[in-house]
């Protein structure tokens, strides 16, 4: 097959998945807490020739010697942007923002009936859900439906006769029921010293790597529980995707023009194919 359409076949493979991430993106604009995830290429195997035997041709040159003929570009990895999106004011009692980049609030996903796996996430949209044990009480969960939990990794229960629940920027919970009594329960937020070691889990949710000490790094350095000092979370507010649209947008029209150049490359390796088995 010609080596042109290798190239391009290679190529345009690995662009559809630059546009499948873009499209993740601009889907996710409107997502409370989203953080984009930016592409990056790199290049595949390729072939040196050559060309030049006489090296005292070659003095000053700055690029390698020889000719490189590659054999296309692939999508190396992808980053997660875990810039903060803007701090946006509800008046929703329920609603927090983390104005810290590098906090999470810790909640508990229910992976099947007798599993639980903690979780961090930056959606501060919390509800108030009944309880399938007691009536009396409601548990604080996100708005996919995940618990919410406290320090010790125990839901956070709240009166369902509550009058009125106020946020502490340390994250602590105070929630005055009917009768004027208060009872207070707390958060569990972490700090990431390396946020970029997390892994998306899907459902806007992040945990750190299965193989995070062969990577070079302990849990309880880079991950800990904030100090009441530290507390950086705001009531009344949500915190929005940082997704910027515009730049999705360019991105999106620039990906889509190599794809079709790539496209049109295969097209053009095809005729010139076809006119050389038609030469007599």
């Amino acid at each position: 097959m010609n080596r042109s359409i290798i190239t391009a076949t290679n190529t345009m493979s690995q662009l559809q998945k630059q546009i499948d991430n873009i499209s993740n993106n601009i889907a996710n604009v409107n997502t409370t807490g989203y953080k984009s995830r930016e592409a990056n290429f790199s290049e595949l195997l390729y072939q040196n020739f050559n060309n030049q035997q006489r090296t005292d041709k070659e003095i000053g040159r700055l690029t390698p010697h020889g000719i490189r003929y590659g054999t296309g570009a692939k999508l190396g990895h992808t980053n997660v942007n875990y810039g903060i999106g803007n701090i946006t004011k509800t008046d929703r009692l329920l609603d927090v923002a983390l104005s810290n980049p590098s906090q999470f609030f810790r909640i508990g996903v229910q992976t099947d009936a007798a599993t639980v796996e903690y979780r961090a996430t930056r959606d501060g949209s919390f509800h108030l859900s009944p309880t399938a044990d007691n009536s009396n009480m409601l548990e604080l969960v996100t708005s996919s439906g995940h618990s919410v939990v406290d320090p010790n990794g125990q839901k956070i229960l709240v009166p369902a006769d509550y009058k009125q629940v106020t946020f502490r920027p340390d994250g602590s919970i105070f929630v005055t029921d009917k009768n004027g009594i208060t009872t207070q329960n707390q958060l569990s937020i972490f700090h990431f010293d390396k946020p970029q070691l997390l892994e998306s889990k899907g459902d806007n949710t992040y945990d750190l790597p299965f193989n995070l000490q062969e990577l070079g790094y302990n849990e309880n350095d880079i991950a800990r529980v904030i100090n009441p000092n530290e507390g950086s979370l705001v009531q009344g507010s949500l915190e929005q995707s940082n997704v910027d649209l515009s730049s999705e947008m360019t991105n999106l029209v620039m990906t889509q023009r190599s794809y079709q150049f790539n496209a049109r490359a295969i097209t053009l390796s095809d005729e010139m194919m076809g006119m050389i088995n038609n030469i007599r």
